[in-house]
């Protein structure tokens, strides 16, 4: 099976151009879905649990005559986890605890210290009150994307954690529920869509308005949580999945080519990218790929998006590598590379990195510890993995004393004057004494 992945040479004239290219993506915002999103919510917004199970009847193929019929019971939770084959049980409890016990170390605390005269300053970080999670349903089964989402929101201490799922059909994965049961996700409604994502952020006669809506979702849910955004918070709106692989030739070429795989399979916009100074090696990866590919499943989408999106690129050393590697600012990094560790603080942006031939990036979607949900599009330069920080906010604490008023007084009234505004000016000054 011949597939025609791009060859870039950083030598050449044309590079930067075709890099450029390469990396150039659009989420292109739908007309269409947009409308429909928009008047999704507004129906929502104006008439609760009706517009919701109505909408669900329709997109999902059910028929239920009201909310009470969507939200799942705890003990059917249980049940899905008292389930499982005990192989499939060991497995998600070995990865909620990797991930719990990750996360816990990003736990924020606050900080107060008091100045000579007797201010006192600092900050009183405090959880989220109510989190919504979204998670896809169906033939698809995301139970790594409950842990990921619902266990930083717990770590946190957030107190209520809201979970909707869409069942077309009426499908429930068990494996799904097994994972918010062990995540300890409070409540649990079958409904998904736009119209999940409005019923948590205006909230209904059923659903509780939640104060962030996390995980992913299809286009319309994409579309829904951009809308929202300012009413409730969002984790992010994700692009497409993407892999670059650092290789200096050293490790198996049919590992490489399997990690392109492992993003390549998601979609046929996702993006996997080798760069590597041995142009024998990216021949060998090349081969590896013509023979592997034929035994995916997933081949079709592979091919796709390895065609449209991916790319072998051969570079002068490790040094431009790891300077094309900060340009792109990949969702996922893979330094494949015999001593790798000297080449980590090389770099900057990434949204993880997996460091040496044995860390694949699959180990990291699912049991690593660190969290999945990754900066994609380049915005790694700015964004951070999702965690604890993303459930807790800062509040800032400010006690001046009488004695620290004079000073902070004249000063503040001082620059408000400057600024042309004098009630500020003067409610400082009120406070100094003559």
């Amino acid at each position: 099976m011949s597939v025609a992945i791009k060859r870039l040479q950083s030598t050449a004239p044309d590079f930067q151009a075709r890099l450029d290219a390469l990396l150039a993506f659009e989420a292109a915002q739908d007309d269409q879905i947009d409308r429909t999103v928009s008047a999704i919510l507004a129906d929502v917004k104006a008439r609760g649990d009706q517009a919701v199970v109505e909408y669900t009847n329709r997109f999902d193929r059910l028929a239920v005559a009201g909310m009470d019929a969507l939200e799942l019971p705890r003990a059917e939770l249980q049940a899905a986890l008292d389930g499982l084959p005990a192989p499939r049980r060991q497995a998600l409890e070995a990865a909620a605890g990797r991930i719990r016990a990750f996360h816990e170390r990003q736990l924020g605390h606050g900080f107060r210290y008091e100045e000579e005269d007797g201010t006192l300053l600092g900050q009183m970080v405090t959880p989220l009150d109510r989190v919504g999670l979204y998670v896809p349903g169906g033939k698809a089964a995301y139970p790594s994307s409950v842990l990921m989402n619902a266990i930083p929101a717990k770590v946190a201490g957030v107190k209520e954690l809201i979970m909707v799922v869409p069942t077309p059909g009426g499908e429930r994965n068990p494996l799904v529920l097994a994972a918010a049961c062990l995540a300890g996700v409070d409540r649990v409604f079958a409904i998904g869509g736009a119209q999940a994502v409005a019923a948590l952020a205006f909230g209904t006669q059923t659903v509780p308005q939640v104060d962030k809506i996390v995980g992913p979702g299809n286009a319309y849910v994409a579309c829904a949580k951009r809308r929202v955004f300012g009413i409730v918070g969002i984790d992010m709106v994700a692009g497409p999945s993407e892999i670059l692989v650092l290789a200096d030739g050293s490790t198996d070429p049919d590992w490489v080519a399997m990690d392109l795989f492992s993003q390549a399979e998601h979609d046929e916009l996702a993006q996997a990218v080798l760069i590597c100074p041995d142009g024998a090696y990216i021949d060998r990866v090349q081969a590896s790929i013509e023979k592997l590919l034929p035994t995916m499943p997933r081949r079709a989408v592979i091919q796709a998006s390895l065609e449209n999106r991916g790319a072998l690129i051969q570079v002068r050393d490790l040094e431009e590598a790891c300077l094309i590697a900060n340009r792109v600012a990949p969702e996922h990094l893979e330094l494949s590379l015999a001593e790798p560790d000297a080449w980590v603080e090389k770099i900057h942006h990434a949204g993880a990195i997996f460091i040496g031939p044995y860390t694949s990036e699959a180990l990291g979607d699912y049991c690593a510890g660190p969290n999945h949900v990754l900066p994609t599009s380049g915005s790694a330069r700015f964004s951070s993995p999702l965690g604890v920080y993303d459930f807790q906010k800062r509040t800032s604490l400010i006690r001046v004393s009488r004695e620290g008023s004079q000073t902070l007084g004249r000063i503040a009234a001082t620059l408000a004057d400057g600024e042309g505004l004098p009630a500020h000016a003067q409610s400082a000054s009120y406070r100094v004494e003559d």
